[in-house]
């Protein structure tokens, strides 16, 4: 089986690409556009890298070409102003990909989403694998159009919805504990509810999706917890050993995106915090896991935040 990464140098990517090294699970090719991959996911007769454009489709013909699925990461997140750029960077760059995949006879496409494309969930109300859904953001919006395409235009189409993974080495963790450690770590008052998934149990039900033949439609991965963003970051700074997070006003935080966002526009580096990234932050998200529970991922390694606080 040949299994093509896109955005297999960023943090979600290269972390499923190593898993899949370590499982002994297809040849990888690693699709990359301007960053490589780390260096330990360059093995000779196991992985290949390939440099592609999106924007491009020319460039995407030798990337997928004899590929048996696609697991599809690539994107751009941390830069100011998305609701400028995720019509293209989200919708026509996975437009580009679906269609040469489609030509080049790749029947199985895997779209990594998250619940955010139905609106506001909860444990109460969960996402049901809906594609009438009203999102929020621009970031949601946007990813929601491309799960329509990819159900449109694929012969073996699957989005897996996947709520925040957490564990060491995931940017968003690592980015809270190095606020955390300085004090600086804050969140609005109103609770939030999340799903959590354990890095290890995102892998796997991955690979469960890439693997198992008889996989289609929409999973929501995630675990069996009911936590709110707000318990989680307490929880986390004391597993970390710091002092709790700030309870922050709303406006000083879209202030603080604001000044981000600015910041990059003038230097033109990234923007670790957009004011789209708090709009999705700040919906309620939860999904149905049955269908993740029954065909990808029937026990997890850790079913709620207490069995993999030490992964943190």
């Amino acid at each position: 089986m040949k299994i093509l990464i896109t955005g297999a140098a960023g943090n979600l990517g290269s972390l499923l690409a190593r898993y899949l090294l370590a499982q002994e699970v297809g040849s990888l090719r690693l699709m990359v556009f301007r960053r490589d991959v780390p260096a330990n996911l360059k093995v000779k007769g196991k992985t290949e890298i390939v440099r592609a454009d999106l924007l491009r489709r020319e460039s995407l013909t030798a990337a997928v070409k004899e590929v048996d699925v696609i697991v599809h990461f690539a994107g751009v997140l941390f830069k100011a102003n998305p609701e400028r750029f995720l019509s293209t960077t989200n919708t026509e760059y996975f437009k580009n990909l679906a269609d040469v995949a489609k030509e080049k006879g790749v029947r199985r496409i895997i779209l990594i989403s998250f619940p955010h494309v139905e609106g506001p969930t909860s444990i109460d109300k969960p996402a049901k694998g809906r594609l009438d859904g009203t999102p929020i953001s621009v970031h949601a919006k946007t990813r929601l159009e491309e799960e329509r395409y990819l159900f449109a235009n694929a012969t073996e189409p699957i989005s897996l919805r996947v709520g925040m993974v957490y564990g060491r080495g995931i940017l968003m963790i690592d980015a809270a504990r190095w606020l955390a450690k300085r004090r600086l770590l804050g969140v609005w008052k109103e609770r939030t509810q999340i799903q959590l998934i354990s890095k290890d149990d995102f892998c796997s039900a991955c690979t469960a999706a890439i693997t198992n033949r008889a996989v289609s439609g929409i999973y929501h991965l995630g675990d069996e917890g009911n936590v709110s963003l707000q318990e989680f970051l307490e929880l986390a700074c004391r597993q970390w050993d710091f002092g709790r997070p700030w309870t922050m006003p709303l406006w000083l935080i879209y202030a603080a995106a604001e000044l981000c966002e600015l910041y990059s526009r003038m230097t033109g580096s990234i923007s670790p915090l957009t004011r789209d990234f708090i709009d999705i932050g700040r919906v309620s998200y939860y999904g149905d896991t049955e269908r993740m529970r029954k065909d990808l991922l029937p026990v997890l390694k850790h079913p709620t935040i207490a069995e993999g606080l030490s992964s943190l």
